[in-house]
Parts: structure tokens; sequence; C-alpha cells
């Protein structure tokens, strides 16, 4: 098991209660020329794993290459584990674990020589390197593999060998670029579950971007949505998740028409997504007896009952579309 150092949320001494964040954009603008990427954006991130979601041309690689010092800001304040940017770039580089989307290793080297060239270029010597690569290729799950030329690795295999070359420095901040891109499902389920554990278990704040709004909802604490330069969305996504109205959400051994004609007669507001599920709005848990009454007339089998929540994709999409960005 990868012996990684639990660092303590940053928090203010005078202030034990109060847990500071650990990313804040005040007004940031970054422009291209005439084209603006980023326009007054105002960001506060605090501790946890953070889903960064935007669509194509949104503006965050832009917003990632501000946070890391590789881009110069327009205009405003950019402050990263309370260092302020560009004056400290060299502390936040140290404190910072990066996996970019794109890949950025040197040909002829195997997995093992690239991460310990990461760990000398880190600051640790020989051994300690050498012993510091094997430790975070165990926890990344690259195997005999490490041994192999990373020319002949596959997409996963190479994501997951950018993923322990950002933990080397064992850093407090992980800034993900679309990280579970070429993964098969069982190693993104692995993939997301050790994000996880370095925010549960080891004190790390994780910034995802990603396009796949599944890994979001399974790993992420709070949802940034950028489109045309501007945050339109942050929040947690447990706030998000609450529907404004009340009601369950339904699932059914085969078709669920009936069900929904019983609902509706009763007077229930009753959506449909899928034959076999339904959503009832205004209807509460404590309700059951009527809904299985219902079931009962209707002759349909419920096979799962849970409460219902925002659908992450909408929220998604609306936030998109008020911004003037039209989807393909």
């Amino acid at each position: 098991m990868i012996l990684l150092h639990k660092l303590a949320l940053i928090i203010d001494a005078s202030t034990p209660s109060i847990v500071l964040p650990i990313i804040e954009l005040e007004e940031v603008s970054k422009a291209f020329g005439s084209r603006h990427a980023l326009t007054a954006v105002n960001l506060s991130i605090r501790p946890g794993v953070s889903g960064l979601l935007g669509p194509n041309g949104s503006g965050k690689s832009t917003l990632i290459k501000t946070l890391l010092g590789l881009v110069r800001p327009t205009g405003g304040k950019v402050r990263v584990l309370g260092y302020e940017l560009p004056g400290a770039v060299r502390a936040v580089r140290d404190n910072v674990g990066y996996v970019p989307e794109d890949d950025c290793f040197i040909s002829g080297l195997t997995g093992i020589e690239s991460a310990q060239m990461v760990a000398r270029l880190s600051g640790l010597a020989g051994l300690e390197a050498l012993r510091r690569a094997h430790e975070v290729l165990d926890f990344a799950d690259i195997g005999q593999e490490r041994y192999r030329a990373v020319e002949s690795y596959s997409t996963g295999m190479r994501q997951k060998l950018k993923f322990a070359q950002a933990l080397i420095h064992d850093p407090q901040l992980l800034i993900l670029d679309e990280p579970t891109t070429g993964l098969d499902p069982d190693q993104r389920h692995s993939m997301l579950k050790r994000i996880g554990l370095l925010s549960r278990e080891f004190g790390k704040s994780v910034l995802l971007s990603t396009h796949i709004l599944p890994d979001v909802r399974e790993v992420c604490d709070q949802v940034i949505i950028l489109s045309r330069g501007r945050i339109r969305v942050t929040e947690s996504l447990a706030t998000l998740s609450k529907p404004m109205r009340s009601g369950l959400h339904l699932r059914t051994v085969g078709a669920a028409e009936s069900l929904v004609v019983e609902l509706r007669h009763l007077g229930y507001e009753v959506t449909q997504p899928a034959r076999d599920q339904i959503g009832v709005i205004g209807l509460e848990s404590q309700d059951s007896q009527l809904l299985w009454q219902a079931a009962y007339r209707a002759r349909v089998a419920i096979s799962r009952i849970e409460p219902a929540t925002n659908s992450l994709e909408q929220i998604f999409l609306e936030a998109v579309r008020e911004s003037g960005y039209a989807p393909a």
C-alpha cells in the first residue's frame, strides 16, 4: 500500500472552525487577442473533490493552465493553496500534482524509468526516487508493465502512469484533466476509487476536469460548470441533486404504463423516463402504503423505490444553454 502522508485541511489557527479555500479566483480574465477564454471568473473551491464541467471551448483548459501558472491572466487575482500567482508559481508547482489530458512521455523510457525521472525532478535522490516510483506505480495498479517501454502502452496504461507521476511528490492538490479517458469500465471504477481514497484517507484535494458526468456523480463533492469563459454553476453535488419538489423514483419489473395511469388517476404528477421507471412528484416515503396499493391494482411489481433527485445531465444542459452555447 502506498505510504502517502496524511495532509491536514488548510485551517486558520485563529478560527479553527473555518476551512480556507484551496483555490480562489477574483475577477480573473484571460484574452488571446480578441478571443476571451475567461471573463470575470469568481470562484472559491474548498477542500475535497470538485468536478469541473464544460463543453468544448468553454475555457476549462485555460483555467487549469492559469491555476498551474502556465498562463498569466489578463486581469484578476489567483490564489492556489494560499499562494498568489504568478509570484509564487514555484511553491504552487511544489504542492500540486497534474495529470494532463495529452500524453507527455519521453520515448524510449520504461514506465518505471519515467516515474523515477519525475521523482528525481521533484528532488528525490537516486534510490529514494526509485523506491518512490515503485510505490506510486503499485498504487496506480501498474504491475510488470512498468518494465515495458511507454510507447507500447495502451491509452489506459498511459493514463495510469500519468496518475502515478502526479503523485510522486505527495502533492496537497491534484488537478486531473480527463483522467478516466481510455479506461475500460473496471479500470475507470478503480481510478475513481483511488481518487476518493486520496481525498478521504489522505486529506488531498482534487480538481477533476471531465466530460463524463457519471464520474462526477460518483466521486465529487462540489460541481463547477464553466461555459463560454464564465462560471455558470458552483454548488455542492448534494444541493444540486436535491429537487425543488419532493417525490419518489420507482423502478418496476417490466412495463410500468398501467401504474402510471393509476397514479395519475390519484392526482399525482408522473413522469416516465424509461419503460420500467417512474417519477412521482409529491409522493413521500411515508406514503408507501398508498403506492403499494396502486401497484397492486395496476398489477405492476416494484423492484426499487428511492427519493427523486435532479439530473446532473439536465442541470449541465440548462447551464450551457443559458450561456448561449448550442450543443451539437
